[in-house]
Order: structure tokens, then C-alpha cells, then sequence
């Protein structure tokens, strides 16, 4: 019954207005694109600078073009809390293994957050006006798979023949589609520059797991890091007294 459910709902998106079928092609485009821009960035200027520059500009490129695209105003609060949590995730990633500068892959890394941002303001309007969130995140990475294949095939897919490579594929598919649906879920209450913003917390949550599950220690830099995206993120996420709904 989910199933034939499901099917329906994604002809009624598909056959709804111009609006949600543009929206569902641009987010469709941003999350192919990101996935490529990114791990090229991170191949060529290396995964701390890569990461920065895409996590760090996601945020700030989804309030630009929310605005933009007609969605109401970028409070200070935003502005304050984005600021401090990119800082802290630059203080964060940057603490590791240096790595060197590429401008190429700089600009890979910014096209890699302007993309992400592009699927997060699109996928974020078509749920915030009613349609299911198991939809548009079915279609909009099932789309992005089919989009991505030939790059798969291009790269020598032979590793996940193997048992190992299949198990950690199914995993990493596994991780993505729940990560993803999580994030459709909150596009139903929280704007897509703020949940963008909170989605910050990934990196925060990853140096918490070094530290407590694989014995990693941090340097100051990192530490310092920690503490400042956690207080933006909780200035971000607590809500004002006198806030409305958002």
C-alpha cells in the first residue's frame, strides 16, 4: 500500500505545477553537482581546505538565494550564528592535516556550495508547500543516482564486486538515504538557510566521535572549534521568546 501510495504521490509532483517541476529539476541538478564538485575540490586542494570552503559557503549561498528566490528575511541571529559556526568548522577542519591550496579546487569547492544550496532551497520549497518529504527525497536522489551513473562507470566500479566493497556501498547508501530523509523532514518546519546551517553540526559531530570512539585528541585550535560552532548552533536552534514559528 506505501508503495502504490508513494507512486501516486510522485505523479501528483510530477504533475503539478510549473513551480514544484522546476524546483524538482534544480534540486535534482544541485545534488548531482555537488557530489561532483566536492570530491573533485577534495582531491585537488585537499579535504580540510575543500571541506571549509564547500560547508562553510553552503550556508551563506542557501540565505542569499532564498532571499532572492522570495523567502523572508535573513535575521541577525542567522547572520551571527552562521558566521561563528563556519569559523568554528574552518578552526575545526583546518586543525588537522595541512594541505595545499588549490584555486582550482577552491573554485570547485564554492560551485560545491552553491550547488548544495541550490537543491536545499529548492527540495525545502517544494516540502514547505505540502508535498510528501519521502517523495521529493525519493525523486530528487533517485534522479541524482541515474544522473551519476555514467561517472560511476567511468571510475572503475570493480571494488564493489568484492564483498567488502558491496557491504561498505549498501552502508554508505544506507547512511546517505536516512541522512537525507532527515533533512526532508526538517525542511517541513525549519527554513532551508537555518537547516543548512544546522547542518553544520556534521563536522562537530565527527571530531566528537574521534574523541570519545577512536581515542583522538584535539589540539587547542580544534577545541576552540568545538565550542564555537556548538554555541552557534545553540543560538541558532534555541528559540527566542519573541521568534514565531521558524
Amino acid at each position: 500500500m506505501r508503495v502504490v501510495s508513494a507512486r501516486r504521490d510522485l505523479v501528483a509532483l510530477l504533475r503539478s505545477s510549473t513551480a514544484n517541476r522546476v524546483s524538482l529539476a534544480m534540486a535534482m541538478v544541485g545534488i548531482s553537482g555537488y557530489q561532483l564538485c566536492f570530491f573533485s575540490a577534495v582531491r585537488l586542494t585537499g579535504v580540510a581546505v575543500g571541506t571549509v570552503v564547500a560547508v562553510g559557503s553552503g550556508p551563506v549561498f542557501a540565505g542569499l538565494i532564498s532571499r532572492l528566490a522570495g523567502g523572508g528575511p535573513l535575521t541577525i541571529r542567522w547572520s551571527i550564528a552562521t558566521a561563528g559556526a563556519v569559523s568554528g568548522c574552518a578552526l575545526l577542519i583546518a586543525s588537522g592535516r595541512a594541505a595545499g591550496v588549490s584555486l582550482g579546487g577552491v573554485g570547485l569547492a564554492l560551485l560545491a556550495g552553491l550547488c548544495f544550496a541550490v537543491y536545499a532551497v529548492a527540495a525545502a520549497r517544494m516540502i514547505s508547500h505540502g508535498n510528501s518529504e519521502r517523495v521529493v527525497m525519493g525523486a530528487v536522489l533517485g534522479a541524482a543516482a541515474v544522473l551519476l551513473a555514467p561517472v560511476l562507470a567511468a571510475s572503475s566500479p570493480g571494488w564493489l564486486a568484492s564483498p567488502r566493497g558491496l557491504t561498505v556501498g549498501l552502508y554508505l547508501g544506507l547512511i546517505t538515504v536516512v541522512g537525507y530523509l532527515l533533512v526532508g523532514w526538517g525542511f517541513r518546519t525549519v527554513p532551508a538557510p537555518v537547516a543548512v546551517t544546522l547542518g553544520l553540526a556534521e563536522p562537530l559531530v565527527a571530531a566528537l566521535l574521534g574523541l570519545l570512539v577512536l581515542g583522538e585528541r584535539l589540539t587547542g585550535a580544534a577545541t576552540a572549534g568545538l565550542i564555537l560552532v556548538g554555541l552557534a548552533l545553540a543560538v541558532l536552534a534555541v528559540p527566542a521568546s519573541s521568534a514565531g514559528p521558524h
